[in-house]
């Protein structure tokens, strides 16, 4: 006779009481982290030292200016040009730190940009695609808080 057989010879039906517990207790939990989430409770990202005490209340803003990156393509017959000129948005407080960086910077556009083919830049969504990898490559370099954005001032293939 084995362990699930009762003595009348039909087998023991298992509980789903452990399923069914489990499936409530991840919706409970899903849809708890949810609402912690979207009432600003639990907040994702780290917080800034020395960021508002009050949550709306802006910091000044700065915007440092890139110069203008130029980049050839092609064979040496059939030559285009991309031109690339961007500003940075930053916290009025950062804007001389990030000047002094700007070195490292300009290192990282032409990097990425040298690297750029002309059908990367001839696609639609270029300038959306080409923007989020440099703020991300440029928030690298300068640390993640200082540098808010990057606005594409000059995007010209010629």
């Amino acid at each position: 006779m084995s362990d699930e057989a009762t003595p009348e010879g039909k087998e023991r039906k298992r509980s789903r009481l452990p399923v069914v517990a489990g499936l409530l207790l991840a919706l409970l939990g899903g849809g708890g982290g949810y609402y912690l989430g979207w009432s600003g409770w639990l907040s994702l990202t780290p917080s800034r030292e020395g960021a508002a005490a009050t949550p709306g209340a802006a910091d000044p803003v700065a915007f440092v200016t890139v110069e203008p990156v130029d980049v050839a393509f092609g064979q040496a017959g059939a030559k285009r040009r991309f031109r690339f000129t961007c500003a940075l948005e930053v916290n009025e407080a950062d804007a001389a730190a990030i000047a002094q960086l700007m070195p490292r910077i300009r290192d990282v556009l032409n990097s990425y940009l040298n690297a750029v083919t002309p059908e990367d830049v001839d696609d639609p969504a270029a300038i959306t695609r080409i923007r989020a990898h440099l703020l991300r490559r440029i928030q690298i370099v300068t640390g993640s808080y200082r540098v808010r954005d990057l606005l594409v001032t000059e995007f010209i293939l010629t």
